[in-house]
């Protein structure tokens, strides 16, 4: 289960990854169709994606390596991957038990 839940929550962290720059570069060149102000789009794009970046990062380095060892680092790992995987719980792909 829990390899299972690292590759789901990868391709969603991915996902979003990829949405928050899309939607940074759309809304970044022409903030006035969305009704933004150019310094707003721009922080707003800088967050999103950076959040994003946090996300993949917070999993692939501080979560993933301690998997599967042994003590309190292994339960907090897999702790950590559940409590990332919450929020899409009711996703079509989510790996349930």
């Amino acid at each position: 289960m829990t390899a299972d839940l690292m590759a789901f929550l990868r391709a969603r962290f991915a996902e979003e990854l990829e949405k928050a720059r899309f939607a940074s570069s759309t809304v970044t060149q022409d903030p006035g169709r969305f009704g933004v102000a150019p310094e707003d789009a721009a922080r707003h794009a800088r967050f999103s994606v950076a959040a994003a970046e946090v996300h993949l990062a917070l999993l692939e380095d501080t979560v993933i390596p301690h998997l599967g060892t042994e003590g309190a680092a292994g339960r907090t790992a897999e702790y950590q991957l559940r409590l990332l995987s919450a929020p899409y719980v009711e996703h079509a792909d989510y790996p349930h038990d």
